[in-house]
């Protein structure tokens, strides 16, 4: 059975793209507050949140391995080629726009049984439903998201490794970021390189799209050789 494991980034789209009734609602809770600096600060925290938000973000880069053999792609926003450190088990694929590259992974997901991510439940695969939804992409798979407790068709291992979150925030089973995880269990950080996930939308508006691909494929290796310790370590627990 074929795995992919990957991972996306997002970026924020402008102000302008949303009209005056969504603008009214998306800080209608700063709008509430009576001073002013508090005011201003509760927008930009919320601004700060719309690279979150589907409908308020777009996909800047989708990263995939196959899980067995380190092979993948990475597909990033860039108008042309991008120069960047060789590695022959990686090929980087700029596209010209969002639609080509949801697409472009859209084709590729039929060849993957079986997806594994960090937080991909929560966050990576309804993003890339949504996405694709309101730009007509067609998704060619649609499982993903599973049942919860199944690990198949997806692993997500923010939920293997605390368990569901059946101890809450501060019980021995808490959800560690996946930097800390792989700091615990000896694996190179892919934060350990200067670039994190709050880093995203300066270097795409700093024109480094290479940069933010090769980070997030270092998410992805990093996710892999989790996922192969959960597997040889704690996937049999029942």
């Amino acid at each position: 059975m074929a795995t992919m494991v990957f991972d996306i980034e997002t970026t924020a789209l402008p102000l302008e793209r949303f009209d005056e009734t969504q603008q009214e609602y998306l800080f209608r809770s700063a709008e509430q507050l009576a001073d002013p600096q508090e005011r201003e600060a509760k927008r930009e925290e919320i601004g700060r949140m719309f690279s979150l938000w589907p409908f308020t973000a777009q996909v800047a880069c989708i990263a995939m391995l196959n899980a067995d053999t380190a092979r993948g792609q990475v597909l990033y926003l860039a108008e042309d080629f991008e120069e960047g450190e060789a590695d022959p088990s990686v090929e980087y694929v700029p596209c010209m726009d969002e639609a080509e590259l949801l697409a472009h992974f859209w084709d590729v997901a039929p060849h993957y049984d079986a997806v594994v991510t960090f937080n991909g439940r929560g966050f990576d695969v309804p993003f890339l439903y949504l996405r694709s939804a309101l730009l007509n992409i067609s998704i060619s798979s649609k499982n993903w998201l599973g049942y919860r407790y199944q690990t198949e068709p997806h692993c997500d291992l923010a939920e293997q490794l605390s368990f569901y979150n059946v101890s809450g925030r501060e019980g021995a089973a808490r959800k560690f970021n996946l930097d800390f995880y792989c700091t615990a269990f000896g694996i190179p950080s892919p934060k350990r390189h200067g670039v994190t996930g709050m880093d995203v939308g300066r270097l795409l508006a700093e024109g480094r799209h290479r940069d933010v691909a090769e980070y997030c494929m270092r998410d992805v290796q990093a996710t892999r050789s989790l996922y192969r310790i959960w597997k040889e370590r704690l996937a049999g627990i029942k």
